[in-house]
């Protein structure tokens, strides 16, 4: 028997040891092949999260424009609502833009809370590339309205708009999902979260001069963001369009276009939702796993975007910061995550997501302590980082967890029903993290949201 330089081995004769071929053919068939789709959702995610989060700086100034030249109506009807909230919690006056921009926030959440499962399971039947394109086309069409929304009615149209269309975040989960393997999953989304992280990084930047700009214009100001986003969002249609490739086979598709439609209006019954009804494939311990990482990640998010949201009044009413100020604190957060998820979390081994997430938990709970509780700005950025550092691995190790379940033509209703799931946290969060601010002060209601966090750290804890 002899070696050669290549690795095969011969006997005598001459021969090839067929044993040895048969190994080395059936190794390479583990070999994940390369694709670029993951990179092709990464910067069409990232194009669609400028267009997206450039509107976030923008809310105060939209606000008051509104108050002053709306002849729908809506307006005053809404801030008459927001006005009775802001006295049942005991805010200030002075922040009822924040509170209305929190308003807008949470109906933007609640219409993705409906739309992305019903979305995902579409892209089950039809195909994730169809999906796609009509998702984006719907986030343009809502830009469009928001270039010519002359007054408050036309704009909350176009949020509708928007909300309904944001699917689209699901169905990039959901293709991650199908061109990876379960080894290489996680990277994918971990790049998934650096779009995130790089989209709130410079898209509030972004609009942040557009809003410094426009204190300075007399007239219909907004129309110019505006424009800007609906470019992004023509280039993401068009991009994908040419680049995005499908990656569900008809082969893998669900083959019951009754059945897919039926899937999907059981979703938007929320108790639904949170038992992941339609997999009755799943063998009962899966589906009971599946079903607490789901309550999990509600959890975490409904606690998380309450005290995100109070962060602005703490802030203000604390050290006094300016918007530009609060800016750069939010600047500061996503360029830890955006350096974490990027280097550290997408090469996090295969098996080891729920610990990395369990983690994640753990050390927010002594962020919100030392946030809720600091006197100095140092103390402030101490407790930011491990926020940030928190947050840059809880969100894509469940979601890579999550995306383990289900066969190939169920990845897009259940990465849908999940991202609905944390949608939904979003809406409801911000009203009780406020309620809790006002109620009972920074301190008590930012060390009660980190010990509410251990719930879904134990939820996990208790998965086998």
């Amino acid at each position: 028997m002899a070696t050669l330089r290549s690795g095969r081995k011969i006997d005598a004769n001459g021969n090839e040891k067929l044993s040895e071929k048969v190994t080395e053919d059936d190794n390479s068939k583990d070999k994940p092949v390369k694709d670029k789709t993951t990179l092709v959702i990464f910067l069409g995610l990232l194009i669609d999260l400028l267009a997206f989060t450039l509107i976030l700086p923008l809310f105060p100034a939209l606000i008051s424009h509104y108050r002053e030249k709306d002849d729908s109506g809506l307006f005053k009807m809404l801030e008459d609502k927001v006005d009775v909230f802001r006295i049942m919690v005991g805010a200030p006056t002075q922040f009822n833009n924040v509170l209305f921009g929190g308003f807008l926030g949470s109906l933007f959440s609640f219409l993705q809370f409906l739309a992305s499962p019903v979305i995902g399971g579409l892209s089950d039947r039809f195909g994730r590339k169809p999906l796609m394109i009509v998702t984006t086309i719907g986030i343009s069409v809502s830009y469009l309205l928001w270039v010519f929304s002359s007054n408050f009615a036309i704009f909350v149209f176009a949020r509708i708009i928007g909300g309904i269309s944001k699917g689209n975040v699901s169905l990039s989960t959901a293709i991650v999902t199908d061109v990876s393997t379960p080894a290489t999953r996680g990277k994918g989304m971990a790049l998934i979260g650096v779009a995130f992280s790089l989209g709130f990084l410079f898209g509030p930047m972004i609009g942040a001069a557009f809003s410094m700009w426009g204190k300075t214009q007399a007239g219909e100001w907004y129309m110019y963001p505006a424009v800007f986003a609906l470019i992004l969002s023509i280039v993401d249609v068009i991009y994908l369009s040419v680049f995005l490739k499908e990656s569900l086979p008809p082969s893998r598709r669900n083959s019951s276009t009754s059945a897919t439609l039926s899937q999907a209006c059981n979703y938007l019954q929320p108790l639904q939702l949170f038992r992941f009804a339609s997999l009755t494939n799943l063998e009962r311990k899966q589906h009971k796993d599946l079903q607490q990482i789901g309550l999990a990640y509600f959890i975490y998010l409904f606690l998380y975007s309450g005290m995100e949201f109070t962060l602005t009044f703490l802030t203000h009413i604390r050290f006094d910061f300016t918007p530009m100020q609060q800016g750069r604190m939010f600047l500061f957060v996503g360029i830890v995550m955006a350096v974490l998820q990027g280097g550290f979390v997408r090469r996090i081994p295969q098996g080891k997501e729920k610990k990395a997430a369990m983690g994640g938990l753990l050390l927010i709970v002594p962020s919100f302590a030392i946030v809720g509780s600091c006197q100095t700005i140092p103390q402030l950025y101490l407790g930011l980082g491990l926020y940030a550092i928190s947050t840059a691995f809880v969100v894509p190790c469940l979601t890579t967890l999550v995306s383990q379940y289900g066969e190939h033509h169920q990845k897009g209703i259940v990465t849908g029903v999940f991202r609905s799931l944390g949608a939904l946290g979003r809406a409801v969060g911000p009203i009780f993290g406020s309620f809790l601010y006002w109620s009972l002060g920074p301190e008590l209601s930012y060390a009660l949201g980190g010990i509410g966090l251990l719930v879904p750290y134990f939820i996990l804890r208790s998965i086998k």
